[in-house]
């Protein structure tokens, strides 16, 4: 015989009750592994998302930073072009006019007992930060410029000071030749024969 409430409803025994109020915790435990899979997912999403970015910034930097060392051989290569030609210009009386024979010779004119110079110093080359520099010599020996041991392809492809109009399109660095009394056409400037002028391949 059932029980009834004081509604008249049938009374629920307390074992079914029991099971009845369980009920909800399982279906809760089935739903989790699948709300926490979606957790991850979206996690390793963000967090690829974020490595995206980063790597992109990274990139952008070093990209302004060739930039930045590119104006800066500019700068420093015109320098040392324009001490070759005030060695030139400075040669004294009787002296037959010539190239330095060292970089040291424009910081320092041996050609005078007093000191005189026409480069404060020999810099470093922005792009290897080393005072290592290539030099474009004469058939006598004596420097006639600079260029960079730098590997790779400008950045900068156009829009160089007028001195420079040369330097368009070159694919290395080691065409940028700061040079002083040769002929340059837009192809490139006539120069003695260097090896050192072209860039090194893999390995070497």
């Amino acid at each position: 015989m059932a029980l009834l409430t004081a509604a008249g409803n049938p009374a629920v025994k307390p074992d079914r009750m029991r099971r009845h109020l369980k009920q909800p915790s399982n279906a809760h435990a089935i739903r989790r592994p699948y709300c926490d899979g979606f957790s991850y997912i979206g996690l390793l999403i963000i967090i690829a998302i974020i490595a995206v970015v980063a790597a992109g910034t990274v990139q952008a930097g070093a990209v302004s930073q060739r930039r930045d060392a590119e104006e800066d051989l500019i700068a420093v290569g015109l320098e040392f072009k324009l001490a070759v030609r005030s060695y030139f210009e400075a040669t004294p009386e009787g002296v037959p006019s010539s190239a330095p024979r060292t970089l040291e010779d424009l910081v320092r004119d041996p050609r005078f007992p007093n000191v005189k110079r026409h480069l404060r110093k020999i810099y470093n080359d922005p792009l290897t930060g080393k005072p290592d520099w290539g030099l474009i010599r004469s058939a006598e020996g004596g420097i006639l410029g600079v260029f960079s041991k730098a590997r790779g392809t400008p950045i900068r492809q156009d829009g160089f000071p007028d001195e420079l109009f040369y330097f368009k399109g070159k694919q290395n660095y080691r065409n940028w030749v700061f040079v002083y009394g040769v002929v340059c056409t837009d192809i490139g400037c006539e120069l003695p024969n260097h090896e050192d002028l072209q860039e090194p391949g893999p390995g070497s």
